[in-house]
């Protein structure tokens, strides 16, 4: 029988042989069902025939072959398999990471059919009124009227309305096999672009059909959506896909809103949102060709395409492209591999380019395409520092910022407060003996989250009720210590009274749907406070914004992070755009107690291009990333000593393996005990990427033998931009 090689998802470095019974055909990338131990596993045919396997009658059989054709194409495969040996995870796991859960179960993919919903005779005869007391159903009857929805069509709003018509008999459905979608005849015209954006499309579509990496830097507002999309427009005409990678589920609802109205193929999104079922159905409309455009979070970036004619990697610097746990892969590194390796240009777009994006443009890899003018011609907003231990302060707003909001609110515009700090307060503390509620499982204090009356750390997820009394003395007077956005919100309403204040942070919008109601309720609606965290920086357009306060600039002015400052940088500069987007202009507060820190004067005087410019040459001199590749190597166990000497250990074989890598460590991390466990960190530093990577094997084979590696966790991560 012939011998196949197969990559299981197990924590083990190393791929499995097995036998191929008689009758059972199979292809590099289908999925198989084998016999693993006790278990039956679901794995991914990766090598036929292996020159170097074992025996046949030490193997197994493989017991079912699932697929006709490959779920993983070779592209696909070239891509996992690289991302595999650069961020040193097992294969087994990065391939069946990259496919539907539903799939990774084993379930059959179902016949290449879609579900078309339309009106029925019944509905066809029925009047608007008749709908008059269930506004949802009647907008959707509406919308049928139109013409029929295809299933991906349907948002998931819409879907008990859906329900709804179909029990009344008022929707019927029918079946649709998949196939490419039309290409458009003639792509709707776009708005009038202005130099820099002409200049910018022109060179995106010449570099079509062939391996091409962009940076667009764009000032905020500057028109880099515009871009995108009359830069997609040619594909759409070619019957070729485009995959647009966006940092947060927030962004998704208005950058799928725009792409739909602009262009009339199916758009589709891709999130953590979304039910296993519905990502199955967009996994095939991908794959099909009856897919032209998805919008997606970070793993989007595995889906399998066609026909992809260019991916566009949105708002690149953000933390949130970077996976942080398990397969710790960074979207926008993978993506410039997958646009080479599918021969199409990649755009990397951002206001605020990330210094690595930024140093690979400026060193001639990346062609560096700007956008200097706002697209609506308006000024940038103003930046001005508020210094709060100059005047006055009021439930964290000092005495002019409250002036300027309400003279702002008077004129008709809206107000955003940003503070990055969910919940009540960050600690509960006893204003007697001073005692803090900490978390017991962490080095950290526990959030007080008022309106769920519960103490939750943010670290390790663990919570519990309020406590009465002081756990140290005893006293009832248990007070706020800082203040979260839930506590400004509480704030901000009796001092405005007849101003509605909206809040957005993950609490807010946790029931499916919200966040999307909350943006459109913000865009539509007259003079409110909209009161948020990090959510607010992601892109969003508010044109009824003119005043944007960042209520405490100081929390990264004083970080250990070499990051620490780059990131103050893009979260100031990327939450002051959302001021003055529209016709008004804007104006931005900074509170800070510090005012004349070298960051702030720099960002409000130089503005961000000239601050990158800078802190890339800082870090060329103290030969940080990116002029260094950095490995941070992490260890943890409910015994202090252990991740210490485990790491001390990698240190002494570093030493004799690669004595050109410099070592930072062991040292403790920043936080140094989470859920229990104490944590240690070893930074690995080397201006070879190629020697990083050959000590890091070596690191991992030769720790796999030792007794300590099996009482404790680790973690590589490889490229890290979090170092806590």
């Amino acid at each position: 029988m012939p011998v196949i090689r197969v990559a299981l998802p197990v924590p083990l470095r190393q791929s499995f042989d097995y036998l191929l019974a008689a009758g059972m055909q199979v292809q590099v990338g289908c999925r198989v069902r084998v016999p693993f131990g006790k278990r039956e596993l679901i794995g991914i045919a990766w090598q036929l025939e292996p020159s170097d396997g074992f025996s046949s009658d030490a193997l197994k059989e493989v017991l079912e072959v699932l697929d006709p054709s490959p779920v993983l194409s070779a592209a696909l495969c070239q891509l996992l398999s690289f991302a595999a040996d650069y961020y040193h995870h097992p294969l087994g796991e990065v391939l069946v990471a990259a496919i539907p859960a539903l799939l990774r179960e084993g379930k059959a993919l179902p016949a290449h059919q879609s579900i078309h919903y339309q009106l029925s005779d019944a509905g066809q005869a029925l009047s608007a009124g008749d709908l008059a007391r269930a506004p949802k159903q009647q907008a959707l009857w509406q919308q049928l009227q139109q013409q029929a929805l295809d299933e991906t069509a349907i948002q998931s709003e819409q879907r008990p309305a859906l329900k709804a018509l179909r029990q009344k008999g008022l929707v019927s459905q029918k079946e649709k096999p998949f196939a490419p979608y039309q290409p458009l005849l003639t792509p709707q015209s776009g708005l009038t672009l202005t130099t820099d954006q002409a200049l910018a499309v022109s060179a995106i579509v010449q570099a079509q059909g062939r391996f091409q990496p962009f940076l667009l830097e764009g000032i905020t507002g500057s028109g880099k959506t515009e871009v995108y999309l009359q830069s997609i427009a040619p594909l759409l005409t070619q019957g070729k896909q485009v995959l647009v990678l966006v940092p947060e589920i927030g962004l998704t609802p208005q950058t799928l809103a725009r792409f739909s109205r602009r262009f009339a193929v199916p758009v589709l999104s891709w999130h953590s949102g979304l039910t296993d079922t519905e990502r199955l159905a967009c996994w095939q409309h991908a794959a099909t060709g009856s897919a032209a455009i998805v919008i997606g979070t970070r793993s989007a970036l595995f889906l399998r395409f066609a026909k992809l004619g260019m991916i566009v990697v949105d708002e690149e610097h953000d933390p949130s492209l970077k996976q942080q746990d398990g397969f710790r892969y960074h979207a926008r590194d993978l993506a410039v591999k997958r646009a080479a390796l599918e021969q199409c240009p990649v755009v990397l777009g951002s206001a605020t380019p990330s210094l690595e994006s930024l140093h690979n443009a400026l060193q001639g890899r990346f062609q560096l395409l700007q956008l200097h003018n706002r697209a609506s011609g308006q000024q940038l907003p103003g930046l001005e520092l508020i210094d709060l231990q100059q005047q006055p302060v009021h439930f964290g707003l000092a005495e002019s910022t409250i002036q300027q909001i309400k003279q702002t609110l008077q004129q008709g515009f809206q107000v955003m407060l940003f503070l990055n700090r969910r919940g009540f307060a960050p600690a509960l503390s006893c204003d007697e003996c001073g005692w803090v509620a900490d978390c017991q499982r962490c080095d950290a204090s526990m959030t007080w989250h008022k309106q769920d009356r519960q103490l939750n750390c943010h670290h390790c997820g663990s919570s519990r009720p309020v406590p009465r009394q002081c756990g140290h003395c005893g006293s009832t007077r248990l007070v706020p210590l800082g203040q979260g956005t839930e506590q400004l919100e509480a704030q901000l309403q009796p001092m405005f009274p007849d101003v509605p204040v909206v809040r957005l942070d993950r609490d807010s919008t946790r029931r499916k749907g919200s966040l999307a109601e909350a943006l459109q309720h913000i865009t539509e609606g007259g003079p409110q406070l909209i009161v948020g965290t990090q959510m607010l920086a992601k892109g969003h357009h508010f044109p009824k914004v003119t005043l944007v306060v960042i209520v405490d600039v100081d929390g990264a002015l004083f970080s250990s992070d070499f990051r620490a400052p780059e990131q103050l940088a893009q979260l100031i500069t990327q939450v002051a755009g959302r001021a003055g987007r529209a016709q008004h202009a804007g104006k931005v507060l900074l509170q800070s107690r510090y005012p004349d820190h070298g960051i702030l004067q720099d960002i409000i005087h130089n503005g961000y291009p000239s601050f990158a410019r800078l802190a890339l040459s800082e870090r060329e001199q103290t030969q940080l990333p990116p002029y260094q590749f950095l490995a941070l190597l992490r260890a943890e166990a409910h015994q202090d000593e252990l991740p210490q000497q485990w790491l001390h250990q990698l240190v002494a074989l570093a030493k004799v393996q690669a004595p050109q890598v410099q070592l930072l460590g062991p040292i403790r991390a920043p936080l140094e005990r989470k859920a229990g466990k104490y944590r240690w960190q070893l930074h690995c530093y080397s201006a070879s990427r190629a020697g990083l990577h050959q000590l890091l094997d070596q690191l991992i084979d030769a720790s796999q033998s030792w007794s300590l590696t099996r009482k404790l966790r680790w973690q590589l991560d490889v490229d890290p931009i979090d170092l806590s």
